[in-house]
Parts: C-alpha cells; structure tokens; sequence
C-alpha cells in the first residue's frame, strides 16, 4: 500500500465533488464510491431539522439513498470548495465549500458556506464522506419562514 500524493488526493477530491456540483446524474456521483469497502456518508445535525441530517447512510445503497433524498428536496447551483487540507497517510481531504440552496417545495433560497471531509480506500474512491453545514437555515427554509428569519 502506497502512500498517495497530495496532488493524487486533490484530483480524487476534485473529481468527487465536480460530480456533485454539475448535479450529476446517481450512477456517476455512486461510481466514485468505494466497492472494495462499505462507504458511508453522514451529513451531520439533528434529524428532526432535515430528513437527510444526524444519520448514517451505509453501504452502496444507503449511499443511493443519502444523493436521492437530497436530489429530492433540495437544488444546489455555483458550487465550488476551497482551502484544501490534506493528508496522505491517512488519505484524507478536508474542504471549505460554498453553494446556494433551493429547497424545492418551498422555493426558499440560501446562500451557505459548509466544510465537507472525505476518506479515500487505495484504489482512491470514497469510503466516508462527511458533511458540516447550516442545518438551521435548511430547517427555515423547508418550512417557508427563511425569509421572515432574514428580516428580523
């Protein structure tokens, strides 16, 4: 086992996120998942807020489940990650993101910064993949009040 370069973890990273970011269709935003180890991804924050928080989503289907479930109730558009931290012993990169939100049913808009850390197998492919982001903001949109939240 080799150890990668930062620059190696930087084009898995690159390659990963690029998928999310153009929304990507399921197979290809999956196929950067790892299949020689379960994957998992947690969106952190309390469950109650969004049904997409304060859970693991584990294995080739939990993983399905997670880009489902966010495709479903949200939009994201001009997203883009900076300030890259990474270690290649452990094969991990760590990311400042920024996007703007749409919660669909509500039309409610945010514009957010969110850090998200990803663990890579030796073949380079996803096995965990964690996000950190405002869950609050989520939570007001989803039930139309983000705007009067804004104003006061």
């Amino acid at each position: 086992m080799t150890t990668p370069s930062r620059t190696e973890l930087i084009d898995a990273f690159n390659s990963f996120v690029g998928a999310l970011a153009s929304g990507g269709d399921m197979a290809n935003i999956v196929a950067h998942f790892s299949k020689s180890q379960s994957p998992e991804v947690i969106e952190y924050g309390l469950t109650v807020l969004a049904p997409f928080l304060g859970r693991p989503y584990v294995g080739a289907d939990g993983v399905a489940e997670y880009f489902n479930t966010i495709g479903t109730i949200l939009t994201w558009k001009d997203m883009g990650y900076y300030e890259h931290v990474v270690d290649p012993v452990v094969r991990k990169v760590s990311a400042k993101g920024k996007a703007t939100w749409t919660w669909k049913s509500t039309g409610q808009s945010w514009q957010e910064t969110f850090t998200t850390t990803v663990d890579f197998d030796d073949e380079l492919k996803v096995k965990r993949y964690q996000v950190w982001a405002d869950s609050g903001a989520a939570y007001l949109a989803s039930r139309g009040e983000l705007r009067n939240a804004e104003v006061s």
